[in-house]
């Protein structure tokens, strides 16, 4: 089994940052890709970001291009979502999950292993 827990959500405003990490344990592959998540009340649930093991492919939804960056440390089993420029649209509960594969995917069914997510609210 694979366990992942989210920190770092909060409140903040419009056009402030905010970094999510996301833990990880348990797990015996470790070269599979990570992948962040998030769903906002009354919507369903959407992609956001992957990450491949060694980090050298990374994949964004263009919702956040160019505003959220993911990034990986894997001595640390550790995954983190650093988010700029936040908007009220950003408003969310954000997942972290491990994928299937070892290639990026925007897919919601190639992960596997989920976290109980993190919220995340962008005040106006």
């Amino acid at each position: 089994q694979v366990q992942l827990v989210e920190s770092g959500g909060g409140l903040v405003q419009a056009g402030g940052s905010l970094r999510l990490s996301c833990a990880a344990s348990g797990r015996t592959v470790s070269s599979l890709a990570m992948g962040w998540f998030r769903q906002a009340p009354g919507k369903e649930r959407e992609f956001v970001a992957t990450i491949t093991w060694s980090g050298s492919s990374t994949y964004y939804a263009d919702s956040v291009k160019g505003r959220f960056t993911i990034s990986r440390d894997n001595a640390k089993n550790t995954v983190s979502l650093q988010m700029n420029s936040l908007e009220p649209e950003d408003t969310a509960v954000y997942y972290c999950a491990r994928s299937h594969s070892r290639a990026t995917t925007a897919l919601e069914y190639e992960y596997d292993y989920w976290g109980q997510g993190t919220q995340v609210t962008v005040s106006s």
